[in-house]
């Protein structure tokens, strides 16, 4: 399998050489989709941290099995990373949500932004939303991530504010940033990066995230889109607290 594929949940009991059932929406797809065929080695997970690995010894129209070789477990991230995340337009919010996925990222925050076009209210705001969270599910899956991450519900500036408040570090991108990220030392525990959106953060938005603790931070010499921002500033800042790890540790 390309792909990684979830259970609604994993037995305390299984043990390698037990069988896993992937079946529902996520088997039917799997064997009729996808065409799973035995002795293909499947990765499936409960999105929650548990997973196993195994060749497919049954393959059925509304599913299959797979037989356990490989116990998996993830490890909790140092750091865990929140990003807060701008509305960008709707195709490239999904292509954000997967990129972030992808790299890593424990939560994303959906923030509305002064300067975001796109707006979320009603029942638009509750699509896009269910939106963000399918395509994070989706990318995990596509990784082979044995977490999903939260997709926290729609923010405004005051309750990013908050957040950014009660964290151990909270980062801001700024074009206009003076400090470089290279200079900043984050710490093992908790990152909060703030991503704006294409139009820029708004003067009053920087103030209020400077005034709760955050700092701005420059990430390139170019400018680069909303989208693609988070995913760089997250690889930068995870290997900034690595090596400050390392360091502490010797």
């Amino acid at each position: 399998m390309s792909d990684g594929f979830f259970v609604a949940a994993l037995d305390a009991g299984v043990h390698v050489g037990s069988l896993v059932t992937l079946d529902g929406p996520e088997g039917r797809h799997a064997a009729v989709v996808r065409r799973i065929g035995l002795g293909e080695n499947g990765t499936v997970t409960n999105g929650e941290g548990r997973g196993v690995r195994g060749p497919v010894v049954a393959v059925r129209k509304d599913g299959l099995d797979v037989e356990v070789g490989e116990l998996l477990e993830s490890v909790p991230p140092r750091p865990r990373v929140v990003c807060v995340q701008a509305l960008p337009k709707n195709e490239r919010a999904e292509q954000a949500v997967d990129l972030l996925t992808e790299i890593g990222v424990d939560e994303i925050v959906p923030w509305q932004a002064s300067r975001s076009i796109v707006r979320w209210s009603g029942e638009r705001g509750d699509k896009a939303l269910a939106k963000w969270r399918a395509v994070a599910r989706e990318a995990a899956k596509q990784s082979r991530r044995l977490t999903v991450p939260v997709i926290a519900p729609l923010a405004t500036t005051a309750q990013v504010a908050v957040r950014l408040a009660a964290s151990p570090a909270a980062y801001v991108l700024h074009e206009g940033a003076s400090l470089p990220v290279a200079a900043v030392r984050p710490p093992r525990s908790e990152i909060i990066l703030v991503v704006g959106p294409e139009g820029g953060i708004a003067p009053d938005e920087l103030a209020a995230f400077e005034a709760a603790g955050a700092t701005a931070v420059l990430i390139a010499d170019t400018v680069l889109r909303s989208v693609t921002a988070g995913a760089v500033a997250v690889a930068q800042l995870r290997l900034l607290a690595s090596l400050a790890g390392a360091g502490d540790e010797q």
